[in-house]
């Protein structure tokens, strides 16, 4: 599944420890910087008292999983303030769940980057590491991003299948995999991809707005993990 634009000698020189490094200090797009900062200044009321890690967000989880799932962005009050994916909102109360009920997490809690969550087989990524406003990335944040998350893809060769919540990350998938099937896959949940040696899933995001709707329900989401282990026979 290795990106046909990035070099086997580069990967041969990269790691999971280096992009993580470049992700948690890059200052590449300006409006995002200013917003991630902002938002840990002015904080919400019921986090005055937290410090907010208002940088980029690494991804998360096993550093050699056979699942990689890939979000939009970090979310400005949960991950935005706690370092970690998918941490400390109620989208990630969502998610952890189902992947505790899915055997993926030790525990179905994500309150912060002390509070014991681990992640067995799976890895959790993003196609934007800042929170962006109103959680709408621009076209050129999203391009300007999207190196570190195909290096992700080039490092992690056991991954079998890559579940994508919502649009933004189906695409930003896509983007980065050898000779794409056309037509170009449709994004919806459940919909379904063969991509080279990986299978592509998706899923809702499980933002509030999915999830108190009922657009996207526990038994939807259960679904989409049962298929990618029915995929990689696990």
């Amino acid at each position: 599944m290795r990106p046909t634009s990035w070099p086997s000698i580069w990967v041969a020189m990269d790691s999971l420890a280096a992009i993580q490094e470049e992700v948690v200090n890059c200052r590449l797009c300006p409006r995002l910087v200013e917003w991630r900062e902002q938002v840990g200044r002015e904080k919400r009321a019921s986090f005055a008292d937290q410090d907010y890690w208002a940088r980029p967000v690494p991804s998360f989880g096993d550093p050699d999983p056979w699942l990689l799932i890939v979000g939009l962005a970090p979310a400005a009050h949960g991950a935005n303030r706690t370092g970690r994916m998918f941490t400390g909102d109620r989208s990630g109360d969502f998610l952890y769940a189902a992947l505790h009920r899915a055997g993926f997490a030790n525990q179905s809690e994500a309150l912060g980057t002390d509070d014991g969550l681990e992640l067995t087989g799976c890895r959790i990524t993003a196609a934007v590491r800042c929170a962006p406003p109103a959680n709408k990335p621009t076209p050129r944040e999203r391009d300007t991003c999207a190196p570190y998350l195909e290096r992700e893809l080039a490092l992690l060769q056991r991954v079998e299948v890559v579940m994508a919540l919502g649009g933004i990350g189906w695409n930003a998938v896509l983007s980065h995999i050898e000779d794409p099937p056309r037509p170009r896959p449709k994004f919806g949940h459940g919909a379904e991809a063969r991509l080279c040696e990986i299978t592509l899933l998706g899923s809702y995001h499980p933002s509030q707005q999915n999830t108190f709707t009922g657009r996207l329900t526990p038994q939807m989401l259960d679904a989409v993990l049962d298929r990618a282990r029915g995929i990689a026979g696990c």
